[in-house]
């Protein structure tokens, strides 16, 4: 018999009708506790992104691939920064070297050709004036040579000062008094031509220009110039300190990590540590000998090169001072005299000229350590005793009324002071010529001793930086 399906309970509706009573001793019934939801764990106070940094950096330290790659990087970077410095210091030496080499003494040497030029140029206007209404072809073109050679390294010099306010003060100087020289000389052969006195006046006024004005200038000139000289040659023989230590802690440390090594290991050679120790080593070495042998190139050639060509300078000015001096002589006749008014100016400038002549001379002789050297010194300082000698044979005619006589044995072709004089002038330019050559070479091999260094010691460091990674990296591999 089929029954009707039932259908399914409905939710029994909230009663609100009181509960029944529980009957006594019956416990009442306590409903379920439900979990409350955890809150999420907050870090604790204080520990902020440096101090969770410090616990991993310790927690790394604490363990021998952590402080093996610290090592690692440490090696590296000492390394590498070890080749930098060098590179660094080392190319401001070289630098420095080529500067003294192919810009300081060059410009030092120019500043007194130009000193040179224009005593040479007052000299030669007075030997030709001394010579009579018609002056020697050779006299002119000798002075013309001058002027031209002091115009043209005034342009040179002016174009190399690198700005600097003494030498281009002194050039300016210089720019605007030769032609006002050069148009008192012209004043002077026009009036001596014509046979008037007044030619001798002009060309003594002419003299004080050049000894007051233009000589002095082109004095400070060379002293602002040797100064550059000065400060470049310090500059490219200063020891690189910070490279040398550098290289030194470098080393150090290389050391100790190989010994770290082989204590741990019982392993005599790491190959990586070995290659960068080796590197920074041969670059310590290369430093050490390419400046100790750019310091004694350098020595060298301030002792036997730049120390020679400043008393070769000094005596080659002072001849040409006292060959000015003992021309304006019979140029003035004593009209001009010293300032005690007890002799002739002139004279005495020519004596106080021929003493410092002489004296310099002495000098370069001590200073001159070959015979190539000492031999053009020995013939300038016997040609200078044979022309005080010849001085004062015409003074002595000059004395006697003998005019003409004194003029022949001051600016005669044979057996004359002039003579004595050029030949003075000649020897000391083959000893300017020998100790120029001597400093070029001694500065020119200190520049080449330095000059491979930065590159090579550049590379060398990124070498040794690759082979203390490549040997940490080996310590690595056997943790992995």
């Amino acid at each position: 018999m089929a029954h009707p399906p039932i259908p399914p309970a409905e939710p029994a509706a909230r009663s609100t009708a009181p509960a029944p009573a529980r009957p006594a001793g019956v416990p009442a019934q306590t409903p379920p506790v439900q979990p409350s939801p955890v809150p999420p764990t907050a870090p604790p106070a204080g520990r902020g992104a440096w101090a969770v940094g410090r616990e991993q950096l310790r927690t790394v330290t604490t363990t021998e691939p952590g402080r093996l790659r610290i090592l690692g990087a440490v090696l590296a970077l000492l390394v590498v920064a070890f080749g930098a410095v060098t590179a660094l210091e080392v190319t401001g030496r070289a630098s420095a070297a080529d500067d003294v080499v192919g810009r300081s003494q060059p410009l030092s040497a120019d500043a007194a050709a130009l000193y040179r030029s224009l005593a040479d140029a007052d000299t030669t206007a007075a030997s030709g004036f001394l010579a009579g209404t018609l002056e020697p072809a050779g006299s002119r073109e000798r002075y013309a040579e001058d002027v031209a050679t002091a115009s043209r390294l005034l342009v040179k010099a002016a174009a190399h000062t690198d700005g600097s306010p003494e030498s281009t003060r002194e050039i300016t100087v210089l720019g605007e008094q030769l032609p006002r020289y050069t148009g008192l000389v012209e004043r002077a052969r026009a009036a001596n031509r014509q046979g008037l006195p007044l030619g001798g006046a002009y060309l003594r006024y002419a003299n004080q220009q050049m000894t007051t004005v233009l000589l002095p200038a082109a004095e400070r000139l060379y002293a602002a110039e040797t100064e550059r000289l000065h400060r470049d040659d310090d500059a490219a023989r200063a020891w690189p300190y910070a490279s040398l230590a550098l290289g030194l802690v470098a080393l150090a440390a290389l050391g100790w990590a190989q010994r770290r090594t082989y204590v741990r290991t019982h392993r005599v050679f790491n190959h990586g540590l070995l290659a960068a120790t080796a590197a920074t080593g041969a670059v310590l070495l290369w430093l050490l000998a390419a400046h100790t042998v750019a310091r004694a190139e350098l020595n060298n050639a301030r002792a036997h090169g730049q120390e020679s060509l400043q008393v070769l300078n000094t005596a080659r000015i002072s001849s040409l001072t006292a060959r000015a001096n003992e021309n304006l002589t019979l140029v003035a006749r004593g009209a001009v005299l010293t300032e005690d008014g007890k002799g002739d100016k002139y004279e005495a400038d020519y004596t106080a000229g021929m003493g410092a002549l002489k004296a310099a001379l002495a000098s370069a002789r001590e200073l001159a350590d070959d015979d190539a050297g000492r031999g053009p010194v020995g013939e300038a300082a016997a040609r200078a005793g044979e022309w005080s000698q010849r001085h004062k044979d015409a003074r002595a005619k000059d004395d006697d009324g003998d005019y003409e006589g004194a003029l022949d044995r001051i600016v005669g072709p044979k057996g004359s002071t002039g003579e004595s004089f050029d030949q003075v002038d000649a020897a000391l330019e083959r000893a300017l010529a020998h100790e120029q050559a001597e400093f070029t070479r001694s500065a020119g091999d200190a520049r080449d001793a330095l000059s491979a260094l930065p590159l090579g010691a550049a590379a060398l460091g990124i070498l040794g930086a690759a082979g203390a990674v490549l040997g940490v990296n080996r310590r690595l591999s056997e943790y992995r």
